[in-house]
């Protein structure tokens, strides 16, 4: 069931490059989006994830809903399971994944690649998720797969991102005192 998350906080994005987690399974395009308890898209998540166990399992929905929420397997987490990341106590959080390589966009709709700088960790988004259910021999879980993402506007960056700037530097060119700085 396709949502549509509005001025999200992206986290770990994988864009453009697919990697794997702590390096097992296959790579995959992913990213965390992290919002307010009362953003508007907690609702439509909630009704999506309702809606796709409703249609996986019928009248046992409520119940393996209710387990697989206490065995931490919805996409749908509190942000406070990950209080040791910026951004993220007090707020809640979706992950979201794909084999393919998702849609990344800047605010005009034009195409954006790695070499843009944007998205990035800690900018804020609009994100298009598909919400599903799985149920086979890996187990149980509401997932969300990730296809696509919007450059929405800048954001504090995530600590490990971005890049140095020039101060950071000493001078060391001819004729700057190159021995002091040692």
């Amino acid at each position: 069931m396709k949502v549509k998350l509005n001025n999200v906080r992206m986290a770990f994005p994988a864009l453009f490059e697919p990697k794997t987690v702590n390096g097992e399974g296959e790579p995959r395009f992913s990213a965390a989006f992290i919002f307010a308890p009362d953003h508007p898209c907690v609702a439509d998540i909630e009704a999506a994830i309702e809606q796709v166990a409703k249609e996986k399992w019928g009248p046992k929905a409520e119940g393996v809903l209710k387990s697989l929420r206490t065995g931490l397997k919805v996409c749908l987490h509190n942000g406070d399971e990950k209080s040791e990341y910026e951004g993220y106590p007090g707020n809640m959080f979706i992950s979201a994944s794909n084999k393919a390589r998702p849609l990344v966009v800047d605010r005009d709709r034009s195409v954006l690649t790695a070499a843009d700088g944007k998205p990035y960790a800690g900018c804020y988004v609009n994100v298009s998720l598909d919400i599903w259910a799985m149920d086979n021999n890996f187990g149980k879980r509401i997932n969300a797969s990730l296809g696509g993402v919007q450059f929405l506007r800048d954001g504090d960056a995530f600590a490990g991102g971005g890049v140095a700037s020039e101060d950071e530097f000493d001078d060391v060119s001819e004729g700057a005192d190159a021995e002091s700085l040692v």
